[in-house]
């Protein structure tokens, strides 16, 4: 379902990297918040955005809770902070009070504070990926029909809601997992025969190719999502030749080598062309490392609903945990291959292509779009134990080199450390707007 109509593209973009910022700096704040609490830090300001405050409350324990008008971050200010970096002492606290500062607190309370954030973000992520895997399911064994996905009416089928798929053209299905190598094993033709189990007795039945050329999913700010691909659309045709298989038209992107092709659609009984020019796209491999491929940015899938069964809570929280393990080891080679020569600069995403990205995501519904909160939220927990002095993990590298020193890095040091920090946050962050606006629109 789409999350909601597409009214507004900017203002709907806008809106959705709001609501999915927002969620995320929240989590991040009230980890630093209720740790640095339950380690005796007292918190004299939580706050969602920065600039002027446009709600404000002070709940039993002194702690003032707002929205200011600018949600780009948040902050948490500790007693006796300086700043809301919690770098310095602003001068004016007792000694009775030392103990409730950041400053003053010992180095495992201090420890702990800083890390929370990050680690309240990776937890968010292992949620959301968990919540959706108990949500969608996993498909049974045997595979089983659901019902058909939205097609034209010459991808009908005999196959009815229920039946059991054995085999497709003689070809064994006995693992639902392998529903994507069944492109590679089946006769390229445009009917298949599907052996089923149907109400205790096993019959051939007629349907269509296996992977039609059906979208199942854009990938945001590709070409195909540029030029208004949906979820749901079919492939009738690429430069006019029929096409019925998804294989098809990866086959012709590729050889296309950039060139823009004609696509026609059907859409909801509509038909449409659209001109697209596929681009080349770095892709990262299962065995690490990174390939590039000329791509337009949609996915396929098989041509029916498969029925599923439910997840339990300890192996979907082991799933999510797995997505989070994933999603911050192939970041982490992309920064390497980045930071080499190896792969483009095209794949830093800055501010804008955050925004483009919660915006197509919103796009293709709720689901997406909270998957992609948990994606952003593991990314920025990873970011922020960066060793970069401003980052949380900036601040990690002074409490251990306070930790093997026995004693805490000089002001003066830290002001240092702290200017080049933010000098290279900012660096980046003009980089990374360049890159979405000009370099990689």
């Amino acid at each position: 379902m789409q999350f909601v109509p597409i009214f507004g593209n900017f203002a709907f973009m806008i809106i959705a990297f709001v609501v999915a910022l927002s969620v995320i700096v929240a989590i991040h704040e009230y980890g630093h918040y209720i740790v640095g609490r339950w380690c005796g830090i007292h918190a004299e300001v939580f706050s969602l955005g920065f600039g002027p405050v446009i709600y404000r409350r002070v709940d039993k324990r002194g702690t003032t809770w707002q929205i200011a008008a600018l949600p780009l971050g948040g902050f948490v200010k500790f007693l006796g902070d300086a700043n809301a970096a919690s770098v310095g002492s602003d001068g004016q606290v007792s000694e009775t009070e030392l103990r409730r500062t950041m400053l003053g607190a010992p180095l495992w309370a201090r420890t702990a504070t800083v890390a929370a954030g990050p680690v309240f973000n990776f937890v968010l992520a292992i949620a959301i990926f968990a919540g959706s895997i108990m949500f969608q399911g996993r498909s049974t064994d045997p595979l089983t029909f659901g019902e058909m996905r939205p097609l034209p009416p010459s991808y009908a089928s005999d196959l009815r809601e229920g039946d059991q798929v054995i085999a497709v053209e003689g070809v064994v299905f006995n693992d639902p997992e392998r529903t994507v190598d069944m492109s590679d094993l089946v006769p390229l033709r445009e009917r298949l025969a599907y052996t089923v189990l149907r109400d205790g007795s096993q019959m051939t039945v007629e349907g269509p190719y296996f992977f039609p050329t059906a979208v199942s999913s854009v990938s945001p700010r590709s070409a195909a999502d540029d030029a208004d691909i949906k979820v749901d659309d079919v492939i009738t045709a690429v430069n006019g030749e029929p096409v019925f298989a998804f294989a098809q038209v990866q086959e012709v992107v590729l050889q296309a080598d950039g060139a823009p092709l004609v696509f026609t659609i059907w859409r909801d009984g509509e038909t449409l062309e659209k001109t697209i020019a596929p681009r080349r796209v770095d892709l990262p491999n299962p065995d690490g490392g990174f390939e590039t491929r000329w791509l337009i940015g949609i996915s396929g899938t098989i041509f029916f609903e498969e029925k599923t069964e439910g997840v339990g809570l300890f192996t979907a929280i082991s799933l999510g945990a797995q997505g989070l393990w994933d999603t911050t080891t192939t970041s982490l080679s992309a920064m390497q291959h980045i930071l080499f020569g190896q792969i483009s600069t095209c794949n830093l995403s800055g501010p804008v292509g955050i925004a483009e990205t919660s915006g197509s995501m919103a796009e293709q519904g709720a689901q997406s779009f909270i998957w992609f909160i948990g994606a952003l939220s593991a990314a920025v927990g990873l970011i922020n134990l960066f060793p970069i002095p401003v980052l949380d993990g900036g601040h990690l590298v002074f409490y251990a080199y306070e930790a093997v020193a026995r004693r805490k890095p000089s002001d003066r040091a830290v002001q240092v450390f702290m200017f080049v920090g933010l000098s290279l946050i900012l660096t980046l962050m003009m980089f990374t707007i360049l890159n979405d606006t000009i370099l990689c629109p």
